[in-house]
């Protein structure tokens, strides 16, 4: 009786944490697999979690069932939440960011501007909080590459603080 009360309490703590975070599914992928009888069906699906405030996840869930698929790659993204930087609701500076056969271009934008990338890129950013961001894919757009190339770019970026330590200057 006493181990039920716990996983119960483990679930509720579960439900109050993924409350705070937004998810998007970015993409579904179906897979066939030929067999004697015909066709199996596979789903592999690719999730971002945010909370807006700066806070970032990704994850791939893969399944026999469509839903099954988004609940791993859920449960996957929050497991690898990252921090970001953001400055007034823009980045810092230009970054540009290699990942496989994508290139991505992020830039800071005016207030006003809006979000102006694609589908992946878009998922990505809006649920990180940037508000006001131009973006530039070139080479493959497969979902998958843009959403990594993207949170790489996003981690990669440098604050004042972090230049002023690197250059030797104080302030």
């Amino acid at each position: 009786m006493k181990a039920d009360s716990n996983s119960k309490r483990y679930t509720l703590e579960r439900e109050t944490q993924v409350s705070e975070f937004e998810d998007k599914v970015v993409h579904i992928n179906r897979c066939a697999k030929v067999v004697k009888g015909g066709r199996r069906f596979s789903f592999s699906a690719l999730v971002v979690v945010g909370n807006k405030k700066g806070k970032i996840g990704v994850g791939l869930g893969k399944a026999k069932e469509v839903s099954e698929a988004i609940r791993k790659g859920t449960e996957a993204a929050q497991r690898s939440l990252i921090e970001v930087n953001l400055l007034d609701g823009t980045i810092p500076h230009d970054i540009e960011v290699k990942f496989g056969a994508t290139r991505i271009l992020l830039m800071p934008a005016a207030p006003g501007t809006g979000v102006i990338a694609g589908s992946a890129a878009r998922a990505v950013l809006e649920l990180a909080g940037v508000r006001n961001i131009l973006t530039k894919i070139h080479g493959s757009s497969n979902p998958s590459t843009v959403v990594r190339a993207c949170i790489e770019g996003l981690t990669s970026q440098k604050n004042k603080k972090d230049c002023a330590v690197l250059r030797g200057i104080n302030g």
